[in-house]
């Protein structure tokens, strides 16, 4: 979509803003450090203004401290950098200048990153083309939702260009403007929506014209990067109200193919779950909730770009799940699972990762308190037998034969309950059934 500047002048008629004086708030005089009133000094000396942006001012006026906050000004990168270079002030090189983000670390203890205000002039639904100008409003203007358009001037003053104000009171979430433009503008806003919605809307019901401009400009998600994509989902379904959104986003908007998600979604187990263990949640569990086969993970991975940990994750809820929901009060199967996970060689040696991986396989199934309790203060037995061990006994030649007799000992100390001790274990190295096993896989597979 292309926005030619003249016209985003002519269409984005002046109006008065509405103002608010919060000065008085706590979380916003708890950010006026030191180092801020340096910024702050260096900016209006000069006389630029300096403002708090989006999303920190949305946060204080829920009566949130905000955990990140960014700064907007009338000075062009240039000039910011000037004034850094003048006051002697460290300028770290992050991503960012040539859409006009400039970031400083003052006194060695602070970092402020500042962008200057600025219009897309040329967008394509995924990037945009910059022009840098010295009206607010402009730059409230491209924003995506009303609650993220709010400036701050370091005096108190929340400057509202677009009904951000009454929004947040009201706990509406809607786009700037016109929706299909903003979205337009860029299809990732889409998700965004339904992440903020999540987050601060009172009720599960959407605007009719918010859900239709999402169902029109849907198929343009198809030109987001995974990593973009996945970056917002993961928020999205371990976060408030995930069970309305998702169903909002699956059901009435069909989103879920181009999210890599299975055309046929279990939105009934996605909401079993969340509403069980809100808060304790990995994000793979609840797409895997989603999910049926474990293929469904390797198709989601194609569009998200999961981590290996991620995939792993998925891929182990769905390979075990049904065997979990069958031994749901088994204490001997989640603790054999345990085992298996964290003691069989060749696996991951991060404990607490793995560990977390069966917790959560049993979330998903719906485990109740007593065994997630038992899973995660279980000791795992330690195998009593690795290479060196083997290599030493003197029953073996070094070569790959001796990790198929090491998973094979691995898997009769677990038929034993752990029982087997080294010596005994020992006995069964030159055992005639012992299995060969692929390269790749750490489970025996007979010939």
């Amino acid at each position: 979509m292309r926005i030619n500047w003249i016209q985003l002048q002519k269409i984005t008629s002046k109006m008065e803003p509405i103002l608010l004086n919060i000065a008085e708030n706590k979380d916003f005089q708890a950010l006026f450090t030191p180092q801020l009133q340096k910024l702050r000094g260096f900016f209006e000396s000069r006389g630029f203004e300096i403002r708090i942006a989006g999303g920190a001012v949305r946060d204080l006026l829920m009566n949130i401290k905000p955990a990140d906050v960014d700064f907007a000004s009338t000075a062009t990168p240039t000039q910011m950098k000037e004034i850094f270079e003048a006051e002697q002030i460290r300028m770290l090189h992050k991503r960012g200048e040539e859409h006009g983000t400039i970031t400083c670390r003052i006194d060695d203890c602070e970092n402020f990153e500042v962008t200057t205000l600025r219009v897309d002039v040329v967008c394509d639904g995924r990037r945009a083309k910059v022009e840098f100008t010295e009206d607010w409003q402009l730059d409230a203007n491209r924003r995506d939702l009303t609650i993220n358009s709010l400036f701050l001037s370091l005096d108190g003053t929340v400057v509202d260009y677009f009904g951000g104000i009454g929004d947040i009171k009201s706990r509406r979430v809607c786009f700037v403007g016109d929706a299909r433009q903003r979205i337009q503008e860029d299809y990732l806003r889409i998700l965004r929506y339904f992440r903020f919605f999540g987050r601060i809307s009172n009720t599960s019901e959407h605007e009719d014209d918010t859900i239709l401009a999402i169902i029109e400009n849907k198929d343009g998600i198809k030109g987001i990067s995974g990593e973009r994509i996945w970056t917002e989902l993961k928020k999205i379904v371990i976060g408030r109200m995930a069970s309305e959104v998702i169903y909002t986003m699956i059901k009435e908007c069909k989103l879920n193919v181009l999210l890599g998600l299975p055309e046929e979604c279990n939105i009934e187990r996605f909401k079993m779950v969340f509403k069980r263990f809100e808060g304790s949640l990995d994000p793979m569990t609840m797409i895997a909730c989603l999910c049926e086969e474990v293929e469904d993970i390797s198709n989601f991975h194609k569009v998200t770009k999961l981590s290996n940990d991620e995939r792993n994750t998925g891929e182990f809820i769905l390979e075990h799940r049904r065997e979990a929901q069958e031994n749901l009060e088994n204490i001997d199967f989640w603790q054999d699972k345990i085992v298996d996970l964290e003691q069989r060689p060749g696996h991951d040696p991060s404990l607490e990762k793995l560990r977390r991986r069966v917790v959560q396989l049993a979330k998903s199934v719906g485990a109740n308190r007593e065994i997630l309790e038992i899973i995660e203060k279980f000791e795992s037995p330690k195998f009593p037998i690795d290479g060196k061990v083997l290599m030493s006994s003197g029953n073996l030649k070094k070569g790959p034969h001796v990790r198929n007799v090491l998973m094979y000992l691995f898997d009769l100390w677990r038929q034993s309950k752990f029982s087997m001790s080294q010596e005994e274990l020992l006995e069964h190295t030159n055992d005639g059934n012992i299995p060969i096993l692929s390269k790749k896989s750490t489970s025996p597979k007979r010939v």
